[in-house]
Order: structure tokens, then sequence, then C-alpha cells
């Protein structure tokens, strides 16, 4: 445990020179409150980002967070979804357009300042340590404030009573469901403001899904603001306040997420026929609840 703690704290020190954070965990929350009224939380505006010099994934994009919202960003593969989460957290370099939190810019900011000023990250992949128990995951995402981890075990397990329950049992025995909620409530050790999530219903069997999409709107109703990458389209937007379809890099639609859910151009072009997929949906959920309680 101790060398990979030594390991997280080594990447920060070795890691490109960026402007420090000088807001504390205690005052960020205070900050953002302190906004003016009706300015969003995050936003993101004309984003053109990439992976590879000269080849551009998203071409103009545009995203407003605002103080307790759950938005959604859906569409199709190679839409440019992750691309967009990871560019807002500092991963994939920005080449022009800006972003901002809580009114100051933080474009192309250092992921590891992004946590301190209140933005929690969970990856789509390897986003648990295996061989490290539930409770030194948690250590592990409150690695910048090590002395409020009593208090913010605390408010993830009463989010999620089996994390409590099961603080000794080793992350890679878990299923697939229960890593995720681990590497939700390691992003939420730092006390973000902001949780951006990147597909956490990838690979999980239609009820674990069910389950990741419930513990996302508990997390939301406890004062986090969240923006979610789907490929699950539909059960995104019923959870989501309002809703963005990329399309080749750009903004194709936005708006409330129920009321996309119910535009005919957004169910031809992304969602298909709604009363097929809701049906299919459901008679998949009690399948796999009949055949493995248990499946990940």
């Amino acid at each position: 445990m101790s060398d990979a703690m030594d390991a997280v704290t080594r990447s920060d020190h070795d890691a490109p020179a960026a402007t420090p954070s000088t807001v504390s965990v205690e005052d960020r929350a205070a900050l953002h409150r302190g906004a003016p009224a009706g300015e969003p939380l995050l936003a993101a505006t004309d984003l053109v980002a990439g992976y590879l010099p000269g080849v551009d994934i998203l071409n103009g994009c545009n995203l407003v967070l605002h103080p307790g919202e759950l938005v959604g960003i859906i569409g199709p593969n190679g839409a440019g979804k992750s691309t967009l989460l990871k560019s807002l957290f500092g991963l994939v370099p920005v080449r022009s357009g800006t972003v901002t939190l809580g009114g100051e810019e933080i474009t192309n900011l250092r992921a590891d300042h992004l946590v301190h000023r209140g933005v929690g990250f969970v990856p789509q992949t390897n986003n648990v340590f295996p061989s490290l128990t539930i409770e030194e995951n948690l250590q592990m995402g409150a690695y910048q404030a090590p002395r409020r981890f009593a208090e913010r075990f605390a408010f993830v397990a009463d989010l999620f009573p089996t994390l409590g329950e099961r603080r000794r049992q080793r992350a890679g025995s878990l299923s697939g469901g229960e890593r995720q909620m681990v590497a939700m409530a390691r992003a939420l050790m730092m006390e973000p403001t902001v949780l951006l999530l990147d597909e956490p219903s990838a690979g999980l069997s239609p009820v674990r899904q069910d389950e990741t999409f419930l513990r996302t709107r508990r997390i939301n109703k406890a004062g986090v603001s969240v923006v979610i990458v789907e490929q699950n389209a539909r059960r995104a937007l019923q959870i989501c306040d309002r809703g963005y379809v990329l399309d080749q890099g750009r903004n194709a639609y936005s708006g409330p997420g129920r009321e996309l859910m119910h535009d005919p151009k957004v169910i031809e072009l992304y969602l298909g026929t709604l009363a097929t997929d809701v049906e299919d949906a459901a008679a998949a959920r009690r399948e796999s609840a009949a055949q493995d309680p248990d499946a990940s």
C-alpha cells in the first residue's frame, strides 16, 4: 500500500509543470457558491481537441453544467463523447476553446490540480486497484487529504453501505458492478463538486447497469454535479436533467433528458424504436435476474 501511495506522489512531482491550484479542499465549495448568479459550474466552449497532432476528434464542442445538475452525453461510437470528458479533465489536449470551472479558466490544467479544485473523474476501464482492498482503494482516492479519510469514508459508506461492510475485501474479487461502485466512491473521497463518469455501465449486465444508474442519481442528490458519458443512451436520458447528443465531434442536439428521449429525430438517428427498445431492455433485465442474480 505504501509503495502504491509513493508511486502516486512521485507521478505528481514528476509531471510537467502547470499552474498550481491555490484553492483548498475546504474553500472550493464556497468559491463555487460565490460565483455570479446563473453562471455555470463547469463550461466548455468551442472545444477543438484530439489525441494525435493534426487529427481533431472534437470540432467545436460546447457543454454547460449548472450546480446540482446531472448532464448526459450520448451519441454514436466515435462521436467524441469520451474525448470530450477527458478534455474537461486535462487528459486530452485542447487545441482551441476554453474550459471554465466556477468562472475560472482551467483549460489543459493538469488532472491532479483539477482533483484539488473539486473535479472527480471515473474512467471506463482500469478504474480500481485489484490487488488492494476496498478500503485501500479509497485511501488512494484521498491521497491529497489523508487526514480526512475517516470523514469521507463515512460519507461514501452511507451512500453505499456495502463498502463499509466489505472494506477488507480485495477489489479484484468483486463483480463488475461492485468494482464500478468502488471506482465511484474513490472519486468521491476528495469531496468533488463535479464528477465526470465515462461509460460507467459498460460491460455490466442489465441488472447491474440499473444499479449503476441508481448510484449515479444518488450521488447527484447528495450534492455532486455530474456529467455522464453513456452508450446506454435511453437509460442515461431517463436520469439526466439535460443531455447533449454528439455526432462527429460536434453538438447535434441538446435539451432536457426526457425531451430528447422522445424527440423523433433523436429516436430515429440514435435511439431506435422507443417501444421495442424499452420492451427488449426490460425482458433482458428479467432474464438476467432470473438466471444469475449476482451477475456482473
